[in-house]
């Protein structure tokens, strides 16, 4: 269920990371990406830590890359398939960046962004792809979304996630 633009099963997180939608935007799409920070690596708190600007750039030495950046999205899903919450539904969450849908512009205008905790190249595990189509089948019920895409269609050329290793048959 959804609350007040808030998954009911998620644990919320809140950010400073987002701003208001346009007036009259409708939230249509969904954009799935992959995160994990250090790359490559899993079941830590950082990317929490990175989308809500506390990340330690001390920790390893790819945060110094990323220190001064300022992004969020609206969901996270975790290998082990819980969900946090960083942006109200509502709100413009940071996570597509310069972006085009059906030669529509500015995605985080009309979009909800969902990050899997994972990589390109790595499987996701079967209980991201089975929570990822419970949230799916949740926000369907709440708002007009008529298409699930990848940050990679959104951003041709400049994103590849969530990359080969995501198995698009799986979700609904």
């Amino acid at each position: 269920m959804i609350t007040n633009h808030r998954l009911d099963i998620a644990k919320y997180s809140p950010t400073v990371n987002f701003n208001q939608r346009p007036d009259k935007a409708s939230i249509t799409l969904v954009v799935v990406h992959n995160i994990s920070l250090p790359p490559g690596k899993f079941n830590n708190n950082y990317i929490e830590d990175f989308f809500t600007n506390q990340l330690d750039a001390s920790k390893h030495p790819y945060f110094k890359q990323i220190e001064t950046v300022k992004v969020s999205a609206h969901l996270l899903i975790k290998r082990d398939g819980s969900v946090t919450q960083f942006v109200d539904f509502d709100q413009r969450a940071w996570h597509a960046g310069a972006s085009i849908f059906n030669k529509i512009p500015d995605c985080n205008n009309y979009s909800i962004g969902i990050e899997l905790e994972g990589a390109d190249h790595i499987e996701y595990e079967t209980q991201q792809y089975d929570r990822l189509n419970q949230v799916l089948s949740t926000l369907k019920s709440h708002y007009p979304i008529s298409d699930v895409v990848g940050h990679s269609d959104i951003a041709p050329g400049r994103k590849t996630d969530p990359g080969p290793a995501f198995e698009w048959s799986k979700v609904i």
